[in-house]
Parts: C-alpha cells; structure tokens; sequence
C-alpha cells in the first residue's frame, strides 16, 4: 500500500468518533426556554459536538445554525454536519426550533384570505407574527444559547417554505444577525409578494457586506413546463415558483455586489425533497473555504513545507471565523508520528512544534517531542521534553520512558 494511502487512512482515523458504553446513539437533547415576547414556553432541540482532547486545556467554540421546522429538519441536518465535519466544514451546534403556531410565526405579514389557497382560514387569520417571532429569536433564544453553550460569534439561519420567507425577512431587516442565510423554496408569493417587493426597494449596499444567502429553487411546475416558459404563466398554480424565479433573477442582477448571493435550481427536486440537498450545497458554498487541500507530495516530498501551509490555512480560518483558530491536537500529533515513522523528521519535528505553540498547557505535545527526540537519538532533548511532560501531568508511560534514559 502507498504511504499516501495510510496517511489517508491515520487522518480518517483521528476524526472517528469513540464508541460510547451504552445501548442509545443520542445526536442532541431537548431544552427549552420561556418566551416573555411570545408569552409561551418554547422547546428547542440542540446538538452539540462531542469535541475533543484539546478541550481539556481551552473551552472550544463552535458556529452555530439556527433551524426553523426544528423538528422537521433536525436529525438530518445534524447528521449531514457530523459526516462532513472531519475537515470539508466545521463542528456546528444545530438549535433546532420547533413550532408551536406555525403561520403565526413564520410569515412576516398578515395575508387577505384567498379562496385559492388551500389552507384552513384561522391560519390565515392568525398569520403575520413574524417579526415578534424573530424578536424572540435575537432578544431571547440567541443570548439564551450563547449564555448556555460553547458558542463563537458566527450564526446561520436556515427556514424552508414560510421559515424560508422569515429567513429573507430577516436578512433585509436585520442582516447583522447573522452570517450566512438558506432560503429553501420560500414562500415569495405569500401576501401578493409582499416580502419580494420590499426586497427590490431595498438597496443592497454595504449593510450587507460579508453576508451569504443561498437560495434553493425546488421544481413546483406543471408537467411540460420549464423555467422560462412557467413565467409566461399566469396561473395561481405556478404563483410560487414565479415569485422565487423573479427574486432570483433580481438578486443576479444586483449591481452593488456587496451581498455573497448563490441561487439554484434543482428540476429533479419537489417541495418536500429539496430542503436536504439544499442545505448540503449552502453550507458546501459557505464554507468553501474549510477544506485544507493538499496532494501527495505534500506529504511525500521532503522538502515541501506542510507545516506553513496548515499554519496559513488556519489562519485564514480564523480570519474567516473572527476568531483564534487552531489545528486540533490530535490530527497535528498523528501527522507527527507518522512522519517520524516515514523517517521524515524534521517535518515530524515542526508539526511536534506547532502543538507545543498551540497547547503549552499539554503535557501529551512535550511527550510526543520527547519520543522524536529519542527516535533521533538527542537524549538530552529527550530528557528534558520528558520533565515538562511529567511538570503538567503524571504519566506513568512518561515517566518510564524518562528512567529508561536517565539509567
């Protein structure tokens, strides 16, 4: 087998999650908070990642995706951040919000009844709710989780069908809530296309620099219909795709640029299917710049330098993020040993090196530069790797290691 081959391997292995004693696979736990705003008792469901050892020396942070349809979406999403979560993006808490009053809260406008809308007319007569719905979003579930969970600054928004309304609703009135928004198939249509005539009077100018919206556009067209002919249409049949169609082409043709904006089309997609592939191809887009891409020669030619580029990528993570941001402990202590069994020790040495950069605090990173030391057969170094190991924690490996040399 190819070096690069167990390279490949060891790097997948340091992102398996340990398997837990017990009978229950368990991706999240239910909370909840009380509602001043909305006068009710709100559930919410969270996911927190498991994390890892270099949490025992700095509580770690992570993004966090604010999910309306809670309950509809929450295992999925979860699920898809937790097998892509090894390096395409990052660790995520997911804050599911399920509904209580589901047309109260996500419609940002109260609609005339419709004959042609086949809902029942209480809902429609209780709609518009949507702004005090994400008053309690910002005002009490946001300070809520950031006061109770390992929260960093960067927020999305996710909201499908009527969420998917309340989700450029609030990106045109509140664009600094969060980073990165997904609209899946929203309801552009709803109250003679309010929301879509308040966007085209919104200037998009510098208020909405460095923020993301994707847009997924599910395929709701009768038989024989394509995207070019269903705007010719006038039916209320195609009113909803028509209305997205029109805020696509508007925000394509958006002069000022400022708004990071990605619409799609998936014709193979209804309205019910589409959300999962959707958010898989925002958060591809939002984080297209996670993934650290290197090719075998990095890891095979002596001479390149693998440290500077983890060095650079995580530095412009962190840049991306806000935040400090560092390579985990464990990945850089694999890479590490595995150049050192390559024999390649000086790469072996520096990557040792950037941990004891990173976690001084450890004593796992001296005793891991000690064991490079007594592979190139610098005792004294050996030795002294050893004593600051064993000064941060009491090993017992460690410390047979230290009197193996010192006899």
């Amino acid at each position: 087998m190819k070096k690069i081959q167990l390279i490949y391997i060891l790097c997948c292995c340091l992102f398996t999650v340990n398997a837990q004693n017990n009978t229950d696979i368990i991706i999240g736990k239910i909370d909840s908070l009380n509602s001043t705003i909305l006068n009710e008792q709100r559930k919410i469901w969270i996911h927190v990642p498991e994390g890892s050892s270099s949490e025992l020396f700095e509580q770690k942070k992570y993004p966090v995706v604010y999910l309306l349809d809670g309950d509809a979406h929450f295992t999925s999403v979860v699920g898809m951040i937790q097998n892509l979560s090894f390096g395409v993006w990052p660790e995520m808490i997911v804050v599911g919000i399920p509904n209580t009053n589901r047309w109260r809260d996500l419609t940002p406008t109260k609609a005339k009844l419709d004959p042609s809308m086949m809902v029942d007319s209480t809902m429609v007569a209780n709609s518009g709710g949507g702004e005090n719905f994400m008053s309690f979003i910002e005002k009490e579930l946001i300070p809520y989780i950031d006061s109770k969970y390992p929260t960093d600054s960067y927020r999305m928004l996710i909201g499908h069908s009527l969420g998917g309304l309340i989700v450029l609703n609030t990106l045109i009135d509140k664009p600094d809530l969060f980073n990165s928004y997904v609209a899946i198939d929203p309801s552009m249509s709803w109250d003679d296309k309010n929301l879509l005539n308040k966007i085209k009077k919104t200037p998009l100018d510098k208020k909405f620099r460095n923020k993301k919206l994707f847009l997924g556009i599910a395929n709701t067209m009768s038989k024989g219909m394509d995207t070019v002919t269903v705007q010719k249409d006038t039916t209320k049949t195609t009113a909803h795709i028509r209305a997205i169609l029109e805020l696509n082409t508007y925000l394509n043709n958006d002069t000022q640029k400022q708004l990071s904006y990605k619409g799609k089309y998936y014709k193979d997609d209804s309205h019910g299917s589409v959300p999962l592939i959707t958010e898989y191809d925002a958060m591809r887009h939002f984080f297209d710049f996670y993934e650290l891409k290197l090719d075998e020669q990095d890891y095979l030619d002596p001479t390149s330098d693998i440290v500077a580029k983890y060095e650079n990528h995580y530095k412009r993570l962190s840049k991306e993020f806000g935040r400090e941001m560092k390579p985990e402990d464990d990945m850089v202590n694999g890479l590490g040993y595995q150049f050192m069994n390559m024999k390649h020790y000086e790469k072996a040495k520096q990557f040792f090196k950037l941990n004891v950069k990173n976690y001084p605090e450890s004593f796992n990173v001296y005793d891991s530069l000690g064991d490079l030391y007594v592979a190139t057969e610098n005792k004294e170094k050996a030795i002294e790797s050893y004593k600051k190991a064993l000064a941060l924690t009491e090993y017992p490996q460690t410390r047979q290691k230290l009197n193996k040399l010192m006899e």
